[in-house]
């Protein structure tokens, strides 16, 4: 059965679509003509054919749909074309229909399967069940999925580049990485520290520290001469007295004033000998000389070369590279720089006094750790530079360690849970899937059994006669039913044989409609499908039908009613769109709880406000006569203001002049001014005749006139003494005005 539908953007319907949900068995909607109700009608027939609009069903099971409308008439009833037969079950064949009955019952076990199966698939209301808990499980993972793309987004955003505006694709990808990342797992600070530039503005060739040459300034520091005791010529006669002294350094710089004062002592100022000059000299002798000229080149090329060394890394300092450690390389060269300052004092002292041994202060260490900072800088460079050439790969290589430590870091545990719940939950759906495709085959395998069975037991000649037994039974004499000659079609013949299809009344061919229609639930128009489960809707069946032919086509439904109700036979549910009170009140009457239920039938009024249909639902049976229904119209605050005159007149007349008897003269006699004008308008009316062409008569009204209109109204209700009256039938919508509050 059908459990909801939604009408929009069709017909006179608007585009926020109208709902009807929770329809019972029976279904019984109320509506002017013109006010929406066949459009309804049309859309169970047929909801394909409205891509704005759709019908829920039970399970998922759709039942045939037989409709009784203007649709159902024009194409069974139209002038050029033969009436198809009904085919039914015969009784002749006992075995064959009791084959079928039985089969029947196993198709409807299949079928109630196949609901089962559908409602733990999908829920009761298509949104539950087996898949609606995928579904939950699937938003759950994708708002946990979000939250972690929301803690890092500031910093790694461009990671997500494509997947920021839909959590639903964020989800997914995280999946697709789950499957396809095999990228190492970096920590959260490399990860940021590269996105500051591989994910930044594109990077420039960074140019490489200059090199820093060391080595020779190193190299002194292992200079044999510093090692050695730098003396004159020991055979010398003068040469023992100088190393029992060790005062070579003294004679070597008393020797400058020695030679400076010709030949006499600087200390004793006696003349020496000229064999003392010579011993001098001997004692200073050539190697003495290239050894302290050694030493004096050492000192040079040692201030030389540190000096080098020292503007070089003043250089690099200058204009530091960003991948250069900047401060530890000044903490290098300030230790460099004072080791270079004592060794040059060293090597002074070395020169004033060659016999001297002494060791430089190593700057070996300090080189060492200068050029591993140019190394390690360049090194850094080189990796920028090589990133900057291949920079799309770069990114990508990023990007996907990015992922990567989304899925073994912030989601690890719920991709864990999510996988273990999932699995659960659609090998579930798969096993249902799998059952409702085995059980649909096996329905339709009995479904094409019966079929056959029917086709060796189906006729058209017992609608033939029930349809006739019929229509004499309520009087109509003038015409019957009849096989035409193809033997698969009915034609309607007067007594006499003669075609009465194009002389039939207007009542005579609805009633006859009816019939047809009505026996077509209970077959088919083909050989097979008799039996088949259905849901029947009947849009107005009593047009142009008299009281007492109303009465019988109401009978005849509540006959179907009663099958619904007790299970028995193949209709389901049931939907009555009527806009006759009569028709309505009798067909919704239950002889054996009075009335329906909430709990077996769903009452609704299609109303038309301003020019778009609206659907309202109704607990309980909300037309009673159409005296209420008149004042129905006058109590709502979106009343059709079109038509709000002739609803008054109808009141009034009712009222005041059928059931009351009253002047109308007499009672316009009580007003003065306008109002007396409004109220022998509404007068005037009523005065033509109820059944004049203004029964049909609308005229332009705006607000404003229709508040006169409505408090003309009330006041003849007050100056007749008929407020009572008044305010039962306005009922919750009746307002005390400041004047009868102030009377009262």
């Amino acid at each position: 059965m059908i459990e909801s539908i939604q009408i929009g953007a069709v017909a006179t319907y608007s585009d926020s679509s109208e709902q009807l949900d929770g329809l019972a068995k029976f279904n019984f909607l109320y509506g002017s003509n013109g006010s929406g109700k066949t459009t309804i009608t049309k859309v169970i027939a047929d909801d394909g054919q409205f891509p704005t609009c759709s019908v829920t069903w039970k399970g998922g099971t759709k039942l045939q749909a037989m409709v009784y409308n203007r649709d159902f008439v024009a194409k069974n009833f139209s002038p050029s074309a033969d009436i198809k037969g009904i085919f039914t079950l015969g009784e002749k064949n006992v075995d064959t229909i009791n084959k079928i009955a039985a089969a029947k019952i196993e198709l409807d076990t299949i079928t109630k399967r196949i609901e089962n199966l559908n409602i733990g698939l999908h829920g009761e209301d298509g949104t539950g069940g087996k898949q609606g808990e995928l579904a939950n499980l699937n938003e759950q993972f994708k708002n946990k999925c979000w939250a972690a793309y929301t803690k890092h987004k500031a910093k790694l955003v461009k990671a997500f580049d494509g997947y920021r505006n839909s959590k639903e694709s964020f989800r997914d990808r995280v999946l697709q990485e789950q499957a396809s990342n095999s990228s190492t797992l970096e920590p959260l600070a490399v990860l940021e520290k590269r996105a500051e530039t591989i994910f930044g503005p594109t990077p420039n060739v960074e140019q490489p520290v200059q090199s820093i040459d060391t080595e020779k300034a190193v190299t002194h520091e292992s200079d044999a001469i510093l090692k050695k005791r730098v003396i004159g010529k020991e055979d010398v006669d003068i040469a023992a007295m100088i190393n029992k002294l060790g005062n070579s350094d003294w004679v070597r710089e008393g020797r400058t004033f020695y030679e400076a004062n010709e030949a006499v002592c600087p200390f004793c100022q006696q003349s020496t000998t000229a064999a003392f000059a010579q011993s001098l000299n001997e004692y200073f002798n050539e190697t003495f000389v290239a050894d302290c000229k050694a030493i004096d080149d050492l000192a040079t090329n040692y201030t030389t070369d540190s000096a080098r060394l020292q503007q070089q890394i003043a250089a690099v300092l200058a204009i530091p590279s960003r991948f250069l450690d900047v401060e530890k390389l000044r903490a290098e060269k300030d230790l460099l720089d004072s080791k270079v300052t004592i060794n040059i004092q060293r090597l002074a002292l070395k020169k004033k006094e060659p016999s001297q041994i002494l060791e430089l202060e190593s700057i070996g260490n300090v080189a060492v750790a200068i050029n591993g900072l140019v190394d390690a800088a360049n090194a850094l460079i080189a990796a920028h530079n090589k990133m900057v050439a291949n920079l799309a790969q770069e990114r990508r290589e990023l990007t996907a360690q990015v992922w990567k430590y989304l899925l073994d870091v912030e989601l690890k545990t719920d991709l864990a849970e999510y996988d273990t719940a999932r699995k659960g939950v659609s090998k579930a759906i798969a096993d249902m899937t799998t059952k409702i495709g085995v059980a649909t085959t096996e329905k339709g395998n009995k479904a094409a059994e019966i079929r056959a069975l029917e086709k060796d037991t189906t006729s058209i000649q017992p609608t033939i006669d029930e349809i006739n037994a019929l229509l004499l039974s309520f009087g109509f004499r003038s015409f019957l039913l009849a096989k035409a000659g193809n033997g698969t079609c009915y034609k309607l013949i007067r007594q006499d044989g003669t075609d009465a299809k194009e002389t039939l009344s207007e009542g005579e061919m609805s009633f006859i409609t009816f019939l047809y229609f009505y026996h077509l639930l209970k077959g088919s128009e083909s050989d097979t499908g008799t039996t088949a489960d259905r849901i029947v809707v009947f849009d107005d069946p009593v047009s142009s039908l008299d009281s007492d032919i109303l009465f019988i086509v109401g009978s005849l439904i509540k006959g179907l009613f009663r099958n619904v109700r007790n299970g028995t036979g193949h209709i389901k549910q049931v939907f009555v769109l009527t806009h006759n009170v009569y028709f309505h009140k009798e067909v919704t009457f239950n002889p054996k709880h009075r009335h329906y239920g909430q709990n077996d039938a769903t009452f609704w009024i299609v109303r038309k406000a301003g020019l778009k249909s609206k659907i309202e639902q109704h607990s309980t049976n909300p037309i009673k006569t159409s005296y209420e229904l008149l004042w129905g119209e006058v109590k709502k605050d979106d009343r059709t203001n079109l038509s709000i005159q002739n609803t008054l007149r109808r009141i009034l007349e009712n009222y005041f002049k059928i059931l009351g008897g009253w002047d109308s003269d007499a009672i316009c006699a009580l007003f003065e001014g306008q109002e007396k004008l409004v109220c022998n308008s509404l007068f005037s009316w009523i005065n033509d005749g109820s059944h004049s062409a203004l029964d049909d008569m609308y005229a332009s009204t705006d607000p404003s006139m229709v508040d006169s209109y409505l408090k003309v109204f009330r006041a003849i209700f007050e100056k007749t003494k008929h407020l009572e009256h008044y305010k039962m039938m306005m009922g919750d919508a009746y307002v005390e005005t400041p004047a009868l509050q102030q009377a009262t």
